[in-house]
């Protein structure tokens, strides 16, 4: 089979607007070769598709373009909406890393993908810890960081550090020490740190920190609203990336012990193989 890439938006607020991906069929290539096709397209995130047996005939495989991910819920959100197009729905595939079972589906114009909250680690998490992460941290050691609420980790297969600020303009005024975050996931086992604040009308504003370029900050990241709807243990509507410029919503919903995150997924025009 010959390599196909698309490229994709996802979750976007508007049409052609979203989070991009580059979803690649086709492709035979090792761990170190897709790494470093990630790194020069330089995308938020590339899944490569690769056929498998039994009730998931599909397995992704996700790559940032800094590192390996268990899982991406924009890039799996890109991924079935080519695989549904062409197999139909629903869909069920699973993660190259964990073996972690997806099943795709849509619903009127979104996609949406099922799956079930994930052990997230145990990780004792210092009082002066999320100041520093934030880029906040000075003599007083974050005195000056307020958070709504307790730091949590949650996950639905890529674990996040969930920090709650008290409103959205401390949200869009952070400056986060990206390496800082980088180094304190690796060590811990954490895909990244997610800062959100809560709207009045009860929505949500977020702001993902997982890539060491600040030009790469996500537009929408799925699997921090899994982990989100986990920890408030309720459906939510998440708004990321207005201030990249690309405005997304993302929508949960629970179905007893499983999840459901959806959204937008719009292809754009074609990409060279």
């Amino acid at each position: 089979m010959q390599r196909t890439v698309h490229e994709l938006t996802c979750f976007g607020s508007r049409p052609g607007e979203g989070n991009a991906a580059l979803v690649v069929l086709g492709d035979a290539s090792g761990e170190a070769e897709r790494q470093a096709f990630a790194r020069e397209q330089n995308r938020s995130a590339c899944v490569f598709i690769g056929a498998a047996a039994g009730e998931a005939p599909f397995v992704l495989d996700y790559f940032y373009p800094h590192t390996r991910s268990p899982l991406c819920l924009h890039a799996t959100l890109a991924a079935a909406r080519v695989l549904l197009r062409e197999h139909g729905a629903p869909l069920t595939v699973r993660t190259a890393m964990r073996g972690q079972l997806l099943h795709l589906s849509e619903r009127g114009a979104d996609v949406f993908v099922r799956l079930q909250r994930q052990p997230a680690p145990a990780v004792s998490i210092a009082p002066e810890l999320p100041a520093a992460l934030l880029g906040q941290a000075g003599p007083d050691q974050g005195a000056g960081l307020r958070l709504a609420s307790p730091p949590a980790i949650a996950s639905v297969g890529s674990p996040k550090l969930l920090l709650e600020l008290p409103d959205s303009a401390a949200l869009q005024a952070l400056q986060p020490d990206l390496a800082r975050i980088a180094a304190w996931s690796q060590q811990h086992g954490v895909s990244g740190c997610y800062a959100y604040a809560r709207r009045a009308d009860g929505s949500l504003d977020g702001r993902n920190f997982n890539h060491l370029d600040p030009a790469l900050e996500d537009s929408a990241t799925g699997v921090a609203a899994g982990a989100l709807t986990v920890h408030l243990g309720r459906a939510i509507t998440l708004h990321q990336g207005a201030n990249v410029g690309q405005p997304c919503v993302l929508r949960t919903e629970l179905d007893g012990e499983h999840i459901l995150i959806g959204g937008a997924a719009d292809f754009l025009p074609p990409v060279p193989a």
